[in-house]
């Protein structure tokens, strides 16, 4: 456990919802961690896409009542912040590190060890996914499984590499510029919910873009080219061995990304949703989406759902709800097979 006074609380609690806020030196510089729940119950750690923190990346599956009731019965969580990702971030100075994916990850492992952590449950999207597929694949004993949304897992294509320079030279020149709040947008959400001259954005969408307005351009721009500088990991995933679920929506910039990513994976171990109508964010686009297959996921390692739903025969977690293929007995509690939802948008 490392010294009391690397521990910042935080002074805005109220913020963070009862989550208390860790401010953790690490040898690749600070690192922003808040915790919520019972710290006696196993970790479940969470890392968010390119420009975003906890409040816009998992806010949806937390306040979604079941998902966060089956989360917080079984898990304490981590959220973990990219250096100058959290909130009320200042800029990042000429004297911080600039970071690699491969410190980014090795800062997972310092994290961990600060909080006195054995093996961990991950959850991440997008980039956030890669950090800690990396991280899971260079400190196998310390992951448990993978919950991954809309992952990235090889080099960019020349594609998402001029585009992730279009995005370097806005945040370099003029910063947090509505062209730039918009090529992330796209890049989190589906056409549905980003509207159009017809229709209004959603509310979700007009949430993340407020909270986009507080990230320094800086930080975001370090971040953006740790991963367009990543290396390929296709070849490591046939020996990453730890039970891993993957998300995506098939409106996905990175829906083909993660058909690949789902086929070099051991079949024994990993399983693919897909989420029709939905873009990368499935955490905050259709979180609902994600409760049953997490659940059956998490029956795979003697976790259980609150009793309080399993009661409910209306809850979305009862079994007359789920499909008798996920019901088959696999060693990790799902069917290894594409799963595909279909959600009303009326809903």
């Amino acid at each position: 456990m490392a010294d009391s006074n690397d521990s910042i609380p935080s002074h805005t609690e109220k913020i963070y919802l009862g989550g208390k806020e860790h401010r953790i030196r690490t040898g690749c510089g600070s690192v922003s961690v808040i915790v919520y729940g019972d710290q006696d119950k196993p970790a479940l750690i969470t890392y968010p896409d390119l420009a975003l923190n906890y409040m816009s990346c998992f806010q949806g599956l937390f306040f979604c009542p079941e998902a966060a009731s089956l989360l917080l019965h079984n898990f304490c969580i981590y959220h973990i912040s990219p250096p100058g990702h959290e909130l009320g971030a200042a800029a990042l100075g000429p004297d911080d590190p600039v970071l690699s994916v491969e410190d980014l990850a090795d800062q997972i492992i310092e994290i961990l060890n600060y909080f006195g952590l054995g093996a961990v449950m991950c959850m991440g999207v997008t980039a956030g996914a890669y950090i800690l597929t990396l991280f899971a694949m260079k400190y196998r004993d310390r992951v448990l499984g993978l919950i991954l949304v809309s992952p990235l897992c090889k080099s960019p294509s020349w594609t998402e590499w001029l585009y992730n320079k279009v995005m370097s030279n806005l945040l370099y020149f003029y910063g947090m510029c509505g062209l730039l709040k918009e090529c992330l947008l796209k890049r989190y959400f589906s056409e549905e919910v980003r509207g159009n001259i017809e229709v209004p954005e959603s509310e979700i969408v007009q949430a993340c873009r407020k909270l986009l307005d507080e990230r320094k351009s800086t930080n975001v721009l370090r971040f953006l080219q740790a991963i367009n500088r990543r290396p390929d990991l296709t070849e490591g995933l046939k020996r990453l061995h730890c039970r891993t679920l993957i998300f995506v929506g098939e409106n996905s910039p990175f829906h083909s990304e993660s058909l690949h990513m789902t086929a070099k994976l051991d079949r024994r171990f990993s399983a693919l949703v897909e989420v029709q109508a939905c873009g990368s964010m499935v955490t905050e686009e259709q979180p609902h989406a994600m409760l049953i297959p997490m659940e059956y996921f998490f029956v795979g390692y003697g976790l259980c759902r609150p009793s309080q739903l399993s009661e409910s025969p209306r809850s979305p977690l009862s079994p007359s709800c789920i499909s008798p293929e996920l019901l088959s007995p696999e060693s990790m509690g799902l069917k290894l097979k594409p799963i595909k939802t279909r959600v009303s948008l009326d809903v």
